[in-house]
Parts: C-alpha cells; structure tokens; sequence
C-alpha cells in the first residue's frame, strides 16, 4: 500500500516463478533427494526452466539438462531407477505447477489493480534475466498481453498508463525531485 500512498509504480514482471510457485515442500524435497544421491551440486529450481510438449514439469526439467534430474548421468542404472522413483513419488506428493500463462500474469496485474489502482501498476518482460510465460517469451509476443488486457475490458488509455505511463509518470517526478535537490545544494 505504501506504494500508492507515495504514488509509485510497481513493475508486474512476467516470470513464471513470480506469477505461479510450486508448494514450499517441494524444494526441500527435491534438494534432500539430490543430496542423498550425492547429486547436490545443482539445487532444484523453484519452477519448471522450460515447456516440453506433453512433458509433466520434472520431465521438462530433464529434458532441459538441469533441475531435479541434472548429473544423473552419473549414477548407476540400479541407482538411477531408485532416484526416478523417489522423484516420482516427491511429484504425486508435490506437484510442480505448470509454467505461467499470459492469463496467468494478468490474473496478477488484475489483482494488483484491485489492490492499489491502476495508476500505480506497470508492466515489465524481463527477457534479459530469464523471464518469460507461455505466450510472452519474447518481444515478439507482446500483443498477447495486451489482448488479454483488451478482452478484460481494459481502455486504451488504461493500457497505456500500465505499459509506459505510470512509469514515465514516476520517472518524471523523479528526475524534477532530483533537480530540486541539485538547485537547493547551489
């Protein structure tokens, strides 16, 4: 709320960690089990890395080359089948959420809106650090975004405060605070 109240902004970021998280027992299940296989060099990710068609998320993990099955390749296949079996058991237990959507993700920025106002709620990718949803991967995508704003009722001018508007709006009165201060230590 302190983010109204001061009238900032806050950058909703389209990363499937941050719009959708698997169960906290999950982790710790999946870390304990790497380190009893003496697999612990590479900690389990919070979500899936990736989307394999038809994979579930711990499929898709491996399939990545990281994640719960990363350095598998170094156990026995007797000992390999035992880890399959404890990590399928880890997913009956604690299923991995599949990865964000773009319904998804304006699912939060709706939320957001209902918390603090429109005025106050940006949009942001994220590509550069690993962001990404099913749907908006790249900048090639990001019409789906907001056509999803558009289908919930959102106005143009809306949008456009959330795409680029509230930010500027916030840079503005942070550089004028900035020039304040310079003129006041002339």
């Amino acid at each position: 709320m302190a983010v109204k109240t001061n009238g900032g902004v806050i950058q909703m970021v389209a990363l499937s960690g941050f719009v959708k998280s698997n169960p906290p027992e999950r982790g710790p299940a999946v870390n304990a089990l790497r380190r009893e296989f003496g697999l612990a060099g590479a900690a389990a990710p919070a979500t899936p890395a990736c989307s394999v068609e038809g994979a579930s998320p711990a499929a898709a993990d491996r399939a990545a080359g990281g994640g719960a099955g990363a350095g598998l390749e170094t156990l026995t296949p007797d000992r390999r089948a035992e880890f399959e079996r404890s990590l399928a058991d880890i997913d009956r237990r604690w299923p991995a959420v599949e990865r964000a959507t773009v319904r998804d993700f304006v699912d939060e920025i709706d939320y957001a809106v209902k918390l603090i106002g429109l005025d106050h709620v940006g949009i942001s990718s994220d590509f550069d650090g690993g962001g990404g949803i099913d749907g908006w991967n790249n900048a090639g995508e990001t019409f789906n975004v907001t056509l999803e704003l558009v289908r919930r009722g959102y106005t143009e001018e809306q949008i456009g405060k959330m795409w680029s508007g509230n930010l500027l709006r916030v840079w503005g009165e942070v550089e004028r605070v900035a020039k304040d201060i310079q003129a006041a230590r002339r």
